[in-house]
């Protein structure tokens, strides 16, 4: 019979087999977290990304900017409120400052610009349009039920906008709507993220 090996001993037997962290990884590991904590101080803050980046070391400056990017890129959402259409201009400002391929940002940035106007203006109809007709097919959906349960009803005005399952399937219906935007957004992350 074999020896018997705790976990620890198998443990300690695959990081030994890993070997030693390369230079770039060990740089990685530091200045990506550090890129990370600047873009979020760039975003809180209003800190100079070019003054801060310009601190660190040409080798090292890359790590950072790689963590600062990656940031920035989630910051971008669907422009639901002023506060969204905000932040989202400075992450995008951001990340502008970070790529050093300007033109292809921007070709992003415009598809990314005219997907939040149809999201505002298309998508704000869509979602008036979804409201009402949701609001008139659940208070449809009461007044029978409570016909059926009390038998006539003379002037009963239910607020179906204040009912739990009402709110329930909104929040649904308007997971829905935007999730036709979110694919689109998702995919101009993805292509702004390959940019250097």
């Amino acid at each position: 019979m074999g020896d018997i090996k705790t976990a620890h001993e198998i443990a300690m037997e695959k990081v030994a087999k890993l070997g030693e962290p390369t230079e770039e990884e060990r740089l990685r590991w530091k200045y990506v977290p550090e890129g990370e904590a600047l873009a979020v101080r760039y975003l809180k803050e209003n800190v100079n990304l070019v003054a801060e980046l310009s601190q660190y070391e040409e080798k090292v400056s890359k790590y950072v900017i790689e963590g600062a990017a990656e940031i920035l890129t989630r910051n971008i959402s669907l422009p639901k409120n002023d506060i969204v259409k905000k932040n989202n201009r400075k992450a995008m400002e951001g990340l502008k400052l970070l790529k050093s391929d300007k033109v292809s940002v921007e070709n992003v940035y415009s598809k990314i610009r005219y997907l939040f106007n149809h999201y505002i203006e298309q998508g704000e109809q869509q979602r008036r349009e979804a409201y009402q007709s949701l609001k008139t097919e659940m208070e449809a959906k009461i007044q029978q039920a409570l016909q059926q349960q009390l038998g006539t009803l003379i002037g009963v005005k239910i607020d179906v906008e204040k009912q739990p399952l009402f709110q329930q399937e909104w929040r649904k219906l308007q997971t829905q709507l935007d999730s036709q935007y979110l694919i689109h957004l998702n995919e101009y992350k993805r292509q702004l993220s390959d940019i250097e």
